[in-house]
C-alpha cells in the first residue's frame, strides 16, 4: 500500500473555508473510491492554521485515479488560495490497523 502526509500551513483566517471543503472530500474519498483505505484530516493544537492529511491507499495508481474525481476537484478549487505552505512526504505502508 501507498501512503501520503500532507502537510499544510494555511493563510490567516481561512481554517473554517479549508474544513468546508477539506471534510467532505476525506469523507467521500473513503466512501466512494475502492483503492482509498484512509483520509485523515489532523489538525495541529498548538497551531490550528496547520493541517496534515494522511492518506493511504491501495497504490500510487488508487491515488493517481482520486486526483481525477469530481470530490477532489471541488475541494482543490476551494483550497488551493488558502494555502500558505505545503510539503508531501510519500511512504509504503508496512503496518495499518486491521479494523480499516
Amino acid at each position: 500500500m501507498y501512503s501520503i502526509i500532507v502537510k499544510t500551513k494555511l493563510k490567516p483566517g481561512t481554517t473554517d473555508a479549508f474544513l468546508a471543503a477539506m471534510l467532505p472530500n476525506a469523507e467521500a474519498s473513503v466512501r466512494d473510491e475502492p483503492g482509498c483505505h484512509a483520509f485523515d484530516v489532523l489538525q495541529d493544537k498548538a497551531d490550528p492554521e496547520l493541517f496534515w492529511l494522511y492518506e493511504i491507499y491501495q497504490d500510487e495508481a488508487a491515488l493517481a485515479d482520486h486526483k481525477l474525481t469530481a470530490h477532489y476537484k471541488a475541494s482543490r478549487a476551494v483550497v488551493t488560495e488558502l494555502i500558505a505552505e505545503q510539503s508531501v512526504t510519500r511512504a509504503g505502508v508496512l503496518a495499518m490497523n486491521p479494523s480499516r
